[in-house]
C-alpha cells in the first residue's frame, strides 16, 4: 500500500526513476532511511543509480558522529556509494550569528550540490513528508508569507544544474514509521526533534494532532492545496511579468521605476504579484524576511493623498513614491551636482549617459520637439553651461511675461524628486537659463526664419530622462 501510494504520486508528477543517477540525503532518521530503502528496492528494477550524502552538523558530538557511521554501514551493506562531511555548525553559528536551522541547512545543501556535481546526478531526493507539508504551510501562513512561499514545500524545484524531488509528500509520518517497522528498519532518532523551542515542533505537537483528529487525511488536502496554489501562482506570475513591462520606466541591476498610473490599470491580483516580482528581481539571492505586510505598505503608500513618500525595506532597499512614479532602489546616493562649460560647439556627455550636442547651423530647423532648441548665435553669450539646478534658479518662459522658479516648474510638471537634482539646466555666459530640456523653452529661443547663423542644441537621451519628458513645443 505504501509503495503503491508513492509510485502513484511519482507517476502523477511524471517522474520516472528509470536509468538515472540520484543523490539521496540521508540523516539516518526514519524519513530519510525509509526513503533510501524505498529507492533501494527500486534500484534493480529500474536501473537506478543511488549515492547517499550525509552531513554531520556536530550538534551532538559523538552521538551525531555515530549517526553518520550508522548510515555509512547501511550503505556498505547494500553496496551503495556513500559520501559524508563533518561541519562544526555550532562554531559557524557563533561566527556568523545565523540561526541553527539556517546555518545547518546552508551547509547541508552546499554539500548536496557538491555530491551531485561529483556523480553527475541530476536529482537530489529528500525525505520530506505530508506532515511536514501541513506544518510548513501553516507556519508560513501564520508568519504572513506571500506568493509561492504560502504553497509550502514543492514536490520538485530546480537546484544547481539539477532538481530536488520529494517522493514522500504523499504519505504521513505515521505511515513512514509503519513502513520502517514492516521492513525491520531501526532508524536513528534525534532528540532535538521533540524540543518545544522550535516553532515547527510546536505546530507538530499541538496543531497537527487536532487537524488529524478532524480528518486523518488532512495531509492529502494540504498537498492538493499546495499544488493548486503553485500552478495558479505560476500562471498569474507569468501574466504579471508581461503586464508590468508596460509600466516599467527604468530598470538596472539595483533599481526599478514604474509608472503608477499604468501599474494601477493592472488587475489587483497582478499588481500584488508584480510587486513581488520586482522585489525578487532586486533582492536576487539575498535572504530577506519579507511578508504580506511589506506589500500592504507599498499599497498604502500609493493610496496616500500626498504626492510623495518613502519606505525603508530590509538591506537598504528604499521604495520612493513621487507623483506618478514609484521607484525601488538600494541605498540611493544623493545626486551629485555637475557643471559642464562649453566654449565652442561639440558633444558634451552628462553623468547619466545622456549628452547635449551644440552645433552652428545656417539652415532652417523644421523639427522643434522637446529634445531640440534653436538660438540666434548673436543673442547668446559663450560659454554655454550645462549644469544641475541651483537654489533660486528662475527662467523666462517662451510666450509668457516675467520669470518662473525652476522649483515651481518641476512641481507643475510633476517631476519626481530624485530626477530634479540631475535634470540638465542650460545657461549662457550671462547666467540666463536658455533651455530646460524636455520641459520648457525660454524667451531667448529663436522665433524667426533662418536668416543668420544659429546655435542648435540637441539632447540625446537613452531613456528620455526617465521617460518624463513632454513634447511641449507650444510653450
Amino acid at each position: 500500500m505504501f509503495e503503491a501510494k508513492v509510485e502513484a504520486f511519482l507517476a502523477r508528477h511524471s517522474l520516472k526513476l528509470d536509468h538515472i543517477n540520484m543523490v539521496v540525503g540521508v540523516s539516518g532518521g526514519p524519513d530519510s532511511l525509509a526513503l533510501l530503502h524505498f529507492l533501494q528496492k527500486e534500484r534493480e528494477k529500474k536501473d537506478l543509480n543511488l549515492v547517499v550524502a550525509h552531513v554531520d552538523h556536530m550538534f551532538r558530538g559523538q552521538e551525531s558522529y555515530e549517526d553518520a557511521m550508522f548510515v555509512k554501514n547501511y550503505c556498505q551493506s547494500f553496496d551503495i556509494p556513500f559520501e559524508m562531511t563533518r561541519v562544526n555548525v555550532p562554531e559557524l553559528i557563533r561566527k556568523t550569528g545565523k540561526s541553527s536551522q539556517v546555518a545547518a541547512r546552508e551547509v547541508r545543501y552546499e554539500f548536496y550540490y557538491t555530491v551531485m556535481e561529483k556523480y553527475k546526478a541530476p536529482y537530489l531526493a529528500l525525505g520530506h513528508h505530508g506532515d511536514d507539508q501541513v506544518e510548513t504551510i501553516l507556519m508560513r501562513l501564520t508568519r504572513g508569507s506571500t506568493g509561492m512561499a504560502r504553497a509550502g514545500i514543492p514536490f520538485s524545484r530546480p537546484f544547481g544544474t539539477g532538481m530536488i524531488i520529494r517522493p514522500f509528500l504523499c504519505v504521513t509520518k505515521r505511515e513512514i514509521q509503519l513502513y520502517c517497522q514492516e521492513n525491520h528498519l531501526i532508524p536513528r532518532l534525534d532528540p532535538s526533534n521533540d524540543k518545544g523551542i522550535y516553532s515547527r515542533n510546536r505546530f507538530r505537537k499541538e496543531v497537527l494532532p487536532f487537524l488529524k483528529k478532524e480528518n486523518p487525511q488532512v495531509h492529502e488536502h494540504f498537498q492538493r492545496f499546495s499544488e493548486e496554489l503553485q500552478t495558479d501562482d505560476e500562471f498569474l506570475n507569468d501574466l504579471a511579468s508581461k503586464e508590468i513591462k508596460a509600466a516599467v520606466k527604468e530598470q538596472t541591476e539595483d533599481k526599478m521605476s514604474i509608472d503608477i498610473s499604468k501599474f494601477l490599470e493592472m488587475p489587483l491580483p497582478l499588481q500584488r504579484r508584480a510587486i513581488q516580482l520586482i522585489l525578487k528581481y532586486l533582492y536576487k539571492e539575498e535572504k530577506v524576511t519579507l511578508s504580506a505586510i511589506h506589500i500592504d505598505q507599498i499599497f498604502r503608500l500609493l493610496q496616500r493623498d500626498e504626492p510623495s513618500g518613502t519606505l525603508d525595506f530590509p538591506h537598504g532597499l528604499k521604495v520612493i513614491q513621487s507623483y506618478q512614479q514609484l521607484s525601488f532602489h538600494f541605498n540611493p546616493d544623493k545626486a551629485k551636482p555637475y557643471y559642464i562649460e562649453a566654449r565652442e560647439p561639440g558633444k558634451f556627455l552628462l553623468p547619466n549617459g545622456d549628452s547635449v550636442i551644440i552645433e552652428k547651423v545656417n539652415r532652417d530647423i523644421s523639427e522643434r520637439g522637446s529634445h531640440i532648441a534653436v538660438f540666434n548665435e548673436e543673442e547668446i553669450k559663450w560659454p554655454i553651461v550645462i549644469r544641475t539646478r541651483s537654489k533660486g534658479d528662475r527662467m523666462t518662459l517662451k510666450g509668457m511675461s516675467g520669470s518662473k522658479k525652476l522649483k515651481d516648474i518641476f512641481i507643475d510638471e510633476k517631476i519626481p524628486l530624485h530626477d530634479r537634482d540631475t535634470w540638465p539646466v542650460i545657461t549662457d555666459g550671462h547666467n540666463r537659463i536658455i533651455w530646460l530640456p524636455g520641459l520648457k523653452r525660454s524667451s531667448f529661443e529663436e522665433k524667426k526664419a533662418i536668416t543668420h547663423q544659429n546655435l542648435l542644441l540637441t539632447l540625446k537621451s537613452n531613456d528620455l530622462l526617465g521617460g518624463t519628458m513632454n513634447d511641449e513645443s507650444g510653450h
